[in-house]
């Protein structure tokens, strides 16, 4: 697949760097040399220093010929990457994608005029964090989760624990547990020292393992009753730092919780967000990293607390000093991949990371077009997938067990109509089933082939 991309800062890069390790013919446009010899030293991509926007650098980037242009030039304003897409497309791009920094791009009557335009996909990566946010404080027991179809099949991320009763616990002895009277639930995956492992039914589940567990709506209560984990209501939140992905998380969740506190250290920032935020958002100019500050804005009595400052080392260490005042849930934003693990193993309860919430959007553009949702879940390398079943295609044809479905994925569960369940080797997939497919990056293009027509 022919991909260009404009833009060659942290999300242009990371998209760069990875979609050149599916086989495409990745070509990106900067005019910044030092960020384009940055990238060319990690990534097998062709660099391309020119201005935005310019018709003969699209031209020389072969923009005409692209299967999909995705327009993500950092620290200008969002009319320049939507005036590159529209470009783009009338170039000959097959399909064109732009950043945005703006809410009001993302009402239904205008997300549909750009369409109209040509332009396939606006992304906000803060909106996209802050919507990440909102959901695992919905799920306040799991460090990581997603919803099929309205919750009729979930997958939930635990970090094992001393007390864990899944401690020592072979795979087979947990799927004979999770089959009393039918399968609710299973285990799809493991995290174990930044490597991801296919679980086998001997695979023993070992202490600070992060477990990838699939299961229906009937199944979880009965997954967290057997796991000793309660849902916490979250009313309260604290949250340290006053970016733009604090003040869209703050504005969501002061519609649903009684209190907002955000501490931010720049007072003209303080009283930008304490004039355009609702009354419930208190917002306290200090510096949140001081633990004194901390008490005394009553962190004790907060359900979550959230570091989003930009800066990974600050937000980490935060959110450990939170844990140890006894806030419930923690979630540190950590924009350098290389940190996740680190964050993890130091008790931060979830990570977010707008590379990757970006990455899972666009992705799915490399597809057959039947993936409809594409998720990179931050304790592992795999991705999450969801398919809508063409009729025909090759995932029909027999049960998974005689599929030779790629090594190292596995389907986790099926959506049919109304019903869910999950995914065992009789399970013969069906014409217009929806499918959650957890794979690592190398086996995905071949778990694609299975979903076209």
């Amino acid at each position: 697949m022919k991909i260009v991309i404009q833009g060659a800062g942290e999300i242009g890069s990371h998209l760069a760097k990875m979609l050149s390790k599916e086989a495409n013919d990745i070509t990106i446009i900067d005019e910044d040399p030092q960020r384009l010899n940055s990238l060319t030293a990690i990534a097998d991509v062709m660099a391309i220093e020119g201005r935005p926007s310019s018709i003969n650098v699209m031209r020389e980037a072969d923009v005409q010929n692209a299967d999909l242009f995705i327009s993500v030039v950092p620290f200008v304003p969002q009319d320049v990457n939507i005036i590159s897409a529209l470009l783009a497309k009338n170039l000959g791009a097959k399909k064109v994608t732009a950043r945005i920094d703006d809410n009001e791009f993302l009402t239904p009557e205008n997300k549909l005029l750009f369409k109209q335009m040509g332009i396939e996909l606006m992304f906000y990566p803060e909106r996209l964090a802050a919507d990440e946010i909102f959901d695992l404080l919905k799920h306040s027991s799991a460090s990581e989760s997603m919803d099929f179809a309205r919750g009729k099949l979930q997958v939930e991320v635990f970090k094992l624990e001393e007390d864990s009763p899944l401690l020592d616990m072979k795979i087979a002895e947990f799927a004979a547990i999770a089959s009393k009277d039918e399968l609710q639930f299973r285990v799809i995956a493991i995290s174990r020292g930044g490597k991801t492992i296919m679980p086998k039914f001997d695979t023993k589940l070992q202490y600070h393992d992060l477990v990838f567990i699939i299961a229906t709506r009937e199944g979880i209560g009965f997954l967290m009753k057997f796991l000793g984990k309660n849902h916490v209501e979250t009313d309260k939140v604290m949250i340290l730092g006053g970016s733009r992905i604090a003040e869209l998380a703050a504005e969501q969740l002061s519609r649903k919780i009684s209190l907002v506190k955000i501490l931010e250290k720049d007072k003209e920032r303080a009283m930008e967000l304490s004039e355009r935020l609702p009354d419930n958002v208190v917002v306290v100019v200090g510096d949140g990293r001081n633990s004194e500050l901390l008490v005394d804005e009553g962190i004790k009595g907060f359900d979550a607390f959230l570091a989003l400052t930009g800066k990974d080392e600050a937000n980490v260490l935060a959110c450990v000093s939170a844990k140890k005042f006894g806030v419930e849930k923690t979630i540190a934003e950590v924009e350098n991949i290389e940190y996740i693990h680190l964050a993890e193993e130091m008790g931060v309860d979830s990570v977010i990371n707008k590379k990757l919430i970006t990455a899972g959007r666009l992705f799915k553009f490399t597809l057959s077009g039947k993936a409809r949702l594409v998720k990179y879940m931050s304790g592992t390398d795999a991705e999450v997938l969801e398919f809508t079943v063409p009729p025909g295609s090759a995932i029909t044809k027999a049960p998974l067990k005689d599929l030779s479905f790629p090594k190292d994925s596995v389907i986790g569960g099926v959506i049919r109509g109304s019903e869910s369940m999950i995914a065992i080797g009789t399970t013969k997939i069906e014409a217009y089933d929806r499918v959650v497919v957890f794979a690592l990056p190398h086996a995905v293009k071949e778990v694609d082939k299975f979903f076209k027509q």
